[in-house]
């Protein structure tokens, strides 16, 4: 039976919470009565990639568990700086796929537009950690040239909101931004990548529901979790307001060593999330993003972790096992062992 509230999480100002969140590694340690390790690695790590954590995820967090899986996704370390062959800044090659400032087009039939340059948590895998953003930003100036390129392209039915993370906007803004793509005839889908809904569930306001129910677009909502303990109630009542306001809901998981590369976390993952109707979607290999090196899994013990999921778990709850690889046409599929 899925928990009820009475909703009280979509009350809270969720800017105020963006605003709450801890930067500083330090003093989220002390908040978890855990130990601060050497000052300067810590310091050169925010230096290459800023801590952002907001206080509600954190507050999933276990207090004094050094090896907590939420923690581990979000901590800076000493491991970052420790140059690795074949981890770079660009490990998608996005810069190829970038025809005008703030889109990208990588696969046939949809784009990618880089709606925000800014996160509501910075995870330490992620793969755009050193993406360029000053030479992508794309505030209201900045749209013609993007709705021009997607205009001009019959063949693009889907338009992707990332960032960044898309939903760090106002729905006011969000709102303008979908009118725009909503006069191109051609385009039919709209697709939102967005870990808010996860980090801090109080974003997903009535109005924002209402953009999504309203839109003549056909609304998709990819959120991204990696591990169950993710998921409270809160979290779940937002996935289901999203889910209620006619989005189709799916979930993209990483991955990562220390975080979520056991079978039982990735099956309750699944299980939790289908719980508040989210249909697991894609579980990524780690893309070799500079500084995430420490998060990897060999390619034989994933295809293997992989294999005991499907064997343990239903059809429907195991996402497709991927790998993104720069210049392919779409997501490479990793089939297991047997």
């Amino acid at each position: 039976m899925i928990p009820q509230t009475d909703l009280q999480w979509q009350q809270t100002d969720w800017q105020q919470g963006l605003r709450q969140a801890f930067r500083d590694p330090a003093e989220l340690l002390a908040w978890l009565d855990l130990p601060t390790p050497e000052q300067d690695a810590l310091l050169a790590a925010c230096q290459d990639f800023p801590m952002l954590v907001p206080r509600p995820y954190a507050a999933r967090m276990r207090p004094g568990d050094p090896n907590d899986p939420l923690l581990r996704q979000v901590l800076p370390l000493a491991e970052e700086m420790t140059p690795t062959p074949g981890y770079v800044d660009d490990p998608l090659a996005e810069q190829d796929a970038n025809p005008v400032p703030g889109l990208i087009h990588k696969y046939q039939g949809r784009v990618l537009w880089i709606t925000a340059t800014g996160c509501a948590v910075n995870c330490r895998y992620c793969f755009r950690r050193h993406f360029d953003y000053d030479g992508n930003a794309n505030g209201r100036r900045q749209w013609q040239p993007v709705l021009d390129y997607i205009a001009a392209d019959a063949d693009i039915e889907e338009v992707i909101l990332s960032g960044g993370d898309p939903l760090l906007h106002q729905d006011a803004y969000l709102a303008q931004l979908v009118t725009q793509l909503e006069r191109i005839p051609h385009v039919r889908r709209l697709r939102i990548h967005t870990r808010l809904p996860v980090v801090l569930p109080q974003r997903v306001t009535p109005s924002l529901q209402n953009l999504l129910r309203e839109t003549r677009l056909r609304p998709v909502v990819v959120v991204h979790c990696n591990h169950p303990a993710e998921i409270d109630v809160a979290t779940g009542e937002a996935f289901l307001a999203l889910h209620q306001a006619g989005a189709t809901v799916l979930n993209q998981t990483v991955l990562l060593r220390g975080v979520n590369d056991c079978v039982d976390t990735l099956a309750q993952l699944g299980e939790a999330l289908f719980d508040y109707r989210v249909q697991p979607y894609y579980l990524h290999l780690l893309d070799p993003v500079r500084g995430a090196a420490h998060f990897d899994l060999p390619l034989e013990e994933a295809l293997s972790l992989y294999d005991a999921l499907r064997a343990r778990s239903s059809g429907y709850l195991v996402p497709t096992l991927v790998r993104e690889r720069a210049g392919a046409p779409y997501k490479v599929p990793q089939f297991g062992i047997n």
